[in-house]
Protein backbone atom coordinates (compact mmCIF):
# COMPACT_ATOMS: atom_id res chain seq x y z
CA UNK A 1 0.00 0.00 0.00
CA UNK A 2 1.22 3.07 -0.94
CA UNK A 3 1.91 5.49 1.90
CA UNK A 4 0.37 9.11 2.40
CA UNK A 5 2.78 11.87 1.65
CA UNK A 6 2.09 13.88 4.84
CA UNK A 7 2.16 10.32 6.59
CA UNK A 8 5.87 10.37 5.18
CA UNK A 9 6.60 13.85 6.12
CA UNK A 10 5.26 13.40 9.78
CA UNK A 11 6.35 9.54 10.15
CA UNK A 12 9.90 11.40 11.96
CA UNK A 13 11.64 11.37 8.93
CA UNK A 14 14.65 11.38 10.56
CA UNK A 15 14.60 7.89 11.68
CA UNK A 16 18.07 8.38 13.18
CA UNK A 17 16.84 10.93 15.43
CA UNK A 18 13.75 8.88 16.57
CA UNK A 19 16.08 5.67 17.52
CA UNK A 20 18.37 8.19 19.69
CA UNK A 21 15.32 9.13 21.58
CA UNK A 22 14.53 5.89 22.19
CA UNK A 23 18.30 4.76 23.20
CA UNK A 24 18.04 8.05 25.64
CA UNK A 25 15.03 6.85 27.51
CA UNK A 26 16.19 3.45 28.08
CA UNK A 27 19.09 4.62 29.09
CA UNK A 28 18.05 7.21 31.55
CA UNK A 29 13.65 6.90 32.53
CA UNK A 30 14.16 10.51 32.84
CA UNK A 31 14.09 11.10 29.29
CA UNK A 32 10.96 9.32 28.60
CA UNK A 33 9.22 12.50 29.38
CA UNK A 34 10.84 13.53 25.69
CA UNK A 35 9.14 10.36 24.55
CA UNK A 36 5.86 10.90 25.96
CA UNK A 37 5.84 14.60 25.02
CA UNK A 38 6.55 13.70 21.19
CA UNK A 39 3.99 10.44 21.01
CA UNK A 40 1.29 11.62 23.03
CA UNK A 41 -0.68 13.15 20.36
CA UNK A 42 -0.45 10.03 18.22
CA UNK A 43 -2.08 7.67 21.31
CA UNK A 44 -4.79 10.43 22.05
CA UNK A 45 -5.63 10.42 18.29
CA UNK A 46 -5.52 6.61 18.42
CA UNK A 47 -7.64 5.88 21.36
CA UNK A 48 -10.11 8.92 20.81
CA UNK A 49 -10.93 7.63 17.52
CA UNK A 50 -11.63 4.49 18.70
CA UNK A 51 -13.29 5.18 21.91
CA UNK A 52 -14.98 8.45 21.12
CA UNK A 53 -15.03 9.47 24.71
CA UNK A 54 -12.79 11.98 25.70
CA UNK A 55 -12.53 10.40 29.67
CA UNK A 56 -11.86 6.87 28.74
CA UNK A 57 -9.65 8.67 25.78
CA UNK A 58 -7.35 10.44 28.80
CA UNK A 59 -7.47 7.07 30.74
CA UNK A 60 -6.42 4.61 27.72
CA UNK A 61 -3.58 7.11 26.70
CA UNK A 62 -2.25 7.37 30.87
CA UNK A 63 -2.51 3.47 30.76
CA UNK A 64 -0.59 3.00 27.58
CA UNK A 65 2.72 5.02 28.35
CA UNK A 66 2.78 3.54 31.52
CA UNK A 67 2.91 0.45 30.29
CA UNK A 68 5.32 2.00 27.48
CA UNK A 69 7.98 3.35 30.29
CA UNK A 70 7.59 -0.62 32.53
CA UNK A 71 8.13 -1.99 28.86
CA UNK A 72 10.70 0.26 27.32
CA UNK A 73 13.71 -1.71 28.48
CA UNK A 74 12.92 -4.28 26.71
CA UNK A 75 11.95 -2.91 23.70
CA UNK A 76 14.51 -4.18 20.59
CA UNK A 77 14.59 -1.76 17.52
CA UNK A 78 13.66 -3.12 14.15
CA UNK A 79 13.31 0.04 12.38
CA UNK A 80 9.63 -0.11 12.36
CA UNK A 81 8.07 3.39 13.49
CA UNK A 82 8.35 3.49 17.63
CA UNK A 83 4.51 4.93 17.51
CA UNK A 84 3.55 1.37 15.79
CA UNK A 85 4.66 -0.14 18.89
CA UNK A 86 2.75 2.48 21.06
CA UNK A 87 -0.14 1.51 18.91
CA UNK A 88 0.12 -1.72 19.88
CA UNK A 89 -0.26 -1.14 23.34
CA UNK A 90 -2.88 1.12 22.58
CA UNK A 91 -5.04 -1.86 21.10
CA UNK A 92 -4.43 -4.70 23.54
CA UNK A 93 -5.48 -1.68 26.43
CA UNK A 94 -8.50 -0.74 24.89
CA UNK A 95 -9.58 -4.72 23.84
CA UNK A 96 -8.71 -5.51 27.76
CA UNK A 97 -10.94 -2.99 28.66
CA UNK A 98 -13.63 -3.55 26.25
CA UNK A 99 -13.66 -7.13 27.40
CA UNK A 100 -13.90 -6.13 30.74
CA UNK A 101 -16.94 -3.67 30.00
CA UNK A 102 -18.61 -7.02 28.31
CA UNK A 103 -17.95 -9.37 31.28
CA UNK A 104 -19.44 -6.47 33.90
CA UNK A 105 -22.28 -6.13 31.30
CA UNK A 106 -21.20 -1.99 30.85
CA UNK A 107 -21.55 -2.84 26.72
CA UNK A 108 -22.93 -5.29 24.52
CA UNK A 109 -21.10 -8.52 23.01
CA UNK A 110 -22.03 -7.14 19.91
CA UNK A 111 -19.60 -3.81 20.25
CA UNK A 112 -16.67 -5.46 21.86
CA UNK A 113 -15.58 -6.66 18.19
CA UNK A 114 -15.73 -2.93 16.92
CA UNK A 115 -14.08 -1.34 19.92
CA UNK A 116 -11.49 -4.00 20.40
CA UNK A 117 -10.08 -6.06 17.41
CA UNK A 118 -8.65 -3.81 14.50
CA UNK A 119 -9.24 -5.55 11.48
CA UNK A 120 -5.53 -7.36 10.43
CA UNK A 121 -3.66 -5.26 7.82
CA UNK A 122 -4.97 -2.20 9.71
CA UNK A 123 -2.39 -1.08 11.82
CA UNK A 124 -0.40 0.75 8.84
CA UNK A 125 -3.95 2.74 7.99
CA UNK A 126 -4.37 3.56 11.81
CA UNK A 127 -0.79 5.06 12.17
CA UNK A 128 -0.82 7.10 9.48
CA UNK A 129 -4.09 8.41 10.31
CA UNK A 130 -3.44 8.99 13.31
CA UNK A 131 -0.06 10.60 12.81
CA UNK A 132 -2.44 12.77 10.64
CA UNK A 133 -4.53 13.46 13.32
CA UNK A 134 -1.41 14.20 15.81
CA UNK A 135 -0.31 16.76 13.33
CA UNK A 136 -3.05 18.56 13.17
CA UNK A 137 -3.28 18.72 17.07
CA UNK A 138 -0.20 20.54 16.83
CA UNK A 139 -1.11 22.57 14.22
CA UNK A 140 -4.10 23.86 15.93
CA UNK A 141 -2.00 24.45 19.04
CA UNK A 142 -0.20 27.12 16.70
CA UNK A 143 -2.90 29.23 16.26
CA UNK A 144 -3.58 32.55 17.40
CA UNK A 145 -6.00 32.01 20.48
CA UNK A 146 -9.44 33.00 19.86
CA UNK A 147 -9.06 30.41 16.45
CA UNK A 148 -7.84 27.94 18.88
CA UNK A 149 -10.53 28.05 21.01
CA UNK A 150 -13.18 28.32 17.97
CA UNK A 151 -11.49 25.32 16.63
CA UNK A 152 -11.35 23.07 19.89
CA UNK A 153 -15.06 24.20 20.65
CA UNK A 154 -16.50 23.74 17.20
CA UNK A 155 -14.46 19.74 16.39
CA UNK A 156 -13.55 18.66 19.42
CA UNK A 157 -16.78 19.67 21.75
CA UNK A 158 -18.78 19.52 19.05
CA UNK A 159 -20.34 22.51 19.67
CA UNK A 160 -22.92 24.27 17.61
CA UNK A 161 -21.69 28.24 15.98
CA UNK A 162 -24.68 29.28 18.48
CA UNK A 163 -23.36 27.85 21.95
CA UNK A 164 -19.20 29.15 20.72
CA UNK A 165 -21.21 32.68 20.83
CA UNK A 166 -22.62 33.01 23.94
CA UNK A 167 -19.31 31.09 25.91
CA UNK A 168 -17.32 34.06 23.96
CA UNK A 169 -19.65 36.77 23.88
CA UNK A 170 -19.40 37.51 20.53
CA UNK A 171 -21.54 37.35 17.57
CA UNK A 172 -22.49 34.34 15.61
CA UNK A 173 -20.81 35.91 12.31
CA UNK A 174 -17.34 36.91 14.67
CA UNK A 175 -17.19 33.08 15.49
CA UNK A 176 -17.92 31.86 11.68
CA UNK A 177 -15.29 34.47 10.43
CA UNK A 178 -12.68 33.19 13.74
CA UNK A 179 -13.07 29.76 12.33
CA UNK A 180 -12.77 30.15 8.56
CA UNK A 181 -9.74 32.04 9.19
CA UNK A 182 -8.48 29.11 11.44
CA UNK A 183 -8.92 26.98 9.03
CA UNK A 184 -7.55 29.09 6.26
CA UNK A 185 -4.26 28.63 8.79
CA UNK A 186 -4.51 24.82 8.93
CA UNK A 187 -5.16 24.25 5.05
CA UNK A 188 -1.97 26.22 4.59
CA UNK A 189 -0.09 23.50 6.20
CA UNK A 190 -1.54 20.43 5.02
CA UNK A 191 -1.59 19.44 1.74
CA UNK A 192 -4.26 19.23 -0.59
CA UNK A 193 -5.22 15.44 0.50
CA UNK A 194 -5.65 16.42 4.33
CA UNK A 195 -7.36 19.05 3.28
CA UNK A 196 -9.70 17.57 1.61
CA UNK A 197 -10.47 15.40 4.34
CA UNK A 198 -10.73 18.04 6.83
CA UNK A 199 -13.45 19.95 4.46
CA UNK A 200 -15.63 17.08 4.19
CA UNK A 201 -15.49 16.77 8.19
CA UNK A 202 -16.72 20.45 8.28
CA UNK A 203 -19.43 19.95 5.78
Amino acid sequence: MARSEPADKFRLADTADERLLIEAAQQDRARFADVYERYFDLVYAYAGRRLRDRTKTEDVTSEVFQKALANLPRYKWTGAPFGAWLLRIAANVIADRAKREAREGRIGDDMLGNISDPKPGRQQTDLERCERQARLFRLVDELAADQRRVVVMRFAEEKSIKEIASAMQRSEGSIKQLQFRALENLRKLFSPKDTEKAQMKVQ
